[in-house]
């Protein structure tokens, strides 16, 4: 559970539309994580906020999640 996974699952996010289309869905963090242990790659929250650098692009998630994840 590190930059390693949050990444592993962005990639995968990119490369699986059905997946892609999920996470845009997701409007809170919690949501997300679920989504991220669905599909075998288990995230720390912790590590998802600044200052840590984002794994994920703006057209990868939902507005609140860009307000929440990408914005120091």
């Amino acid at each position: 559970m590190s930059i390693k996974d949050i990444k592993a699952f962005s990639t995968k996010a990119r490369e699986d539309a059905a997946l892609g289309e999920k996470l845009k869905a997701c409007q809170k963090v919690r949501e997300m994580l679920s989504l991220s242990s669905e599909y075998g790659i288990p995230i720390n929250e912790d590590e998802l906020y600044p200052p840590n650098e984002p794994q994920f692009t703006e057209e990868q998630l939902s507005e609140k999640l860009v307000k929440a994840l990408l914005r120091a």
